[in-house]
């Protein structure tokens, strides 16, 4: 690294991210600071990190959403910097404001850029100068812009908004009665989640791919691509499935949609890392956004590339200048698992880790903060582990996915494994038949599998589980092996 080396590091979130960033960081020599909120006093992320520093109530806008809290424990605890992993405030401009200006290293782009490339609208305003198509749309969306662009365009429209991501703040609208309570619940859901309720409108293409571009860009003004990402396959908006490379694009567009990406990331001067995201409707692409900060899918990347997106992260935070990345190889498969009910429009789930057991063997890896014996809430994203499987091509890592996903076992909180085995091994997934639509129709056909577990089986390793969390829980937290929490988890296995 540069003569900015960072020796501290904040991570300003939880669960699984706070883990991986922890893990980089560890392995380069940097300390690092957990924060935690009253509910997540006794989790992994905690334990893991060199110190840790409470932060609020269990409810997000107390505590990870509390951009003072964060920055007053970063100074208590001696950080140089923060990072703030995905969700939360990772896109807020004022907060990577309020960090440098407390003299800590923000790790992502400074508070200009974020502005500009963060927020969607503004976005949609530099790739229309940049001479990159975008969806039709408005740039607000009161009531009445709303209506006259519904009757310009036809129905269904989507309600958008200007800030954040993860799927929230997106409504989709069928007809000129929903239009009213659709346009509330997304600004009240965007204000809610980022501080931000601005929305704006775009046409909506029925069943069009979701391909995005990974990037990363240092202070001297160069930007590089690290291939592309189908992350086509979600639920709500939210994408569960994602792989890399695209299988459903043709090398024109693929080459096409990188120069894309490249020309409007080196436009609104972006740093560290980040995605340009687009979707594909038929022979023609369309920027979505850019998502300036690291993505829950970057696995499938770091595989294909043999790489660490977090300590490119560091480094160009640091001053290095962007390496030019290898040639990629093979095929990357990751899956979101959440604790949520297939059976029952995904409605999330609450409760205590009884029984875990993680998949391994080759090209297998597994991002989690799962633990026997922690107790998973409803009070944010139900995400539990990132399953993802590396091959030499896509079929070998679709198999290596399915198989991995029947290893995955999980009891005492409902997840989504078995439905995600069901998606990797239906035919139209081996076809890469894809499209946004893909869930919303796959699930009406699918039935979830018989349980086959033995009941005396899974009380016996719930209890000896119980057991082994009672005697391996010292007061100290800090007396043992920050891993030691995690169990075997199989985090870079490629072959």
């Amino acid at each position: 690294m540069a003569s900015g080396m960072i020796k501290k590091l904040l991570i300003a979130n939880r669960g699984e991210i706070a883990l991986r960033v922890i893990r980089t960081a560890r392995a380069l020599g940097i300390q690092t600071v957990a924060v935690y909120s009253q509910a997540d006093a006794m989790m992994p992320h905690v334990a893991a990190a060199d110190d840790a520093r409470p932060i609020g109530p269990a409810e997000a806008a107390q505590s990870y959403l509390n951009s003072s809290a964060i920055i007053q424990a970063a100074l208590a605890a001696g950080a140089d910097a923060i990072h703030p992993g995905y969700g939360f405030l990772s896109e807020n401009a004022d907060f990577a404001a309020a960090v440098s200006s407390a003299g800590l290293n923000f790790i992502g782009p400074p508070a200009q850029v974020l502005a500009a490339a963060g927020d969607k609208v503004g976005a949609r305003q530099l790739a229309q100068r940049v001479g990159v198509p975008v969806v039709p749309g408005t740039e607000t969306a009161d009531l009445a812009t709303a209506r006259n662009f519904a009757a310009l365009t036809g129905y269904p429209i989507m309600i958008k908004a200007a800030a954040g991501g993860g799927g929230r703040g997106i409504r989709v609208v069928a007809a000129e009665a929903e239009l009213g309570p659709a346009l509330e619940t997304a600004a009240r859901e965007a204000q809610a989640a980022f501080n931000d309720g601005r929305l704006f409108l775009e046409r909506y293409l029925e069943a069009p791919r979701h391909i995005e571009v990974q990037i990363v860009g240092d202070r001297y003004g160069r930007v590089v691509a690290m291939g592309e990402r189908e992350c086509s396959l979600q639920r709500r908006h939210q994408k569960i499935i994602e792989e890399s490379p695209s299988a459903g694009i043709t090398a024109a567009m693929r080459g096409a949609i990188i120069e894309a990406a490249v020309a409007l990331a080196s436009a609104v001067g972006y740093r560290n890392a980040g995605t340009v995201e687009f979707l594909v409707d038929g022979d023609n692409f369309y920027f979505l956004e850019i998502n300036a900060r690291l993505q829950v899918e970057h696995p499938v990347t770091e595989l294909r590339f043999d790489c660490d997106l977090v300590a490119h992260q560091l480094s160009v935070a640091a001053g290095d200048p962007v390496r030019e990345p290898p040639a990629p190889r093979g095929h990357a498969i990751e899956c979101r698992i959440y604790a949520e009910d297939a059976r029952n429009d995904f409605r999330p789930a609450a409760g205590p880790v009884l029984y875990l057991q993680i998949p391994a063997g080759p090209g297998i890896r597994v991002d989690t903060f799962l633990a026997p014996g922690i107790e998973i809430g409803t009070h944010y994203d139900g995400l539990l582990a990132k399953l993802i499987a590396y091959g030499h091509d896509r079929d070998e890592a679709r198999r290596r996915t399915a198989a991995a996903l029947d290893e995955f076992m999980l009891t005492g909180v409902t997840h989504t494994a078995a439905f995600l085995r069901g998606v990797v091994a239906s035919e139209r997934f081996a076809r890469a038949e894809l499209s946004t639509r893909f869930i919303e129709q796959f699930v009406r056909q699918w039935r979830a599998p018989e349980d086959s577990l033995n009941a005396a089986a899974v009380l016996a390793a719930v209890a000896q589980n119980a057991a082994a969390a009672a005697v391996s829980r010292p007061a100290d937290r800090r007396s043992r092996s920050p891993w030691e929490t995690l169990g075997s988890i199989n985090f870079w296995s490629r072959s």
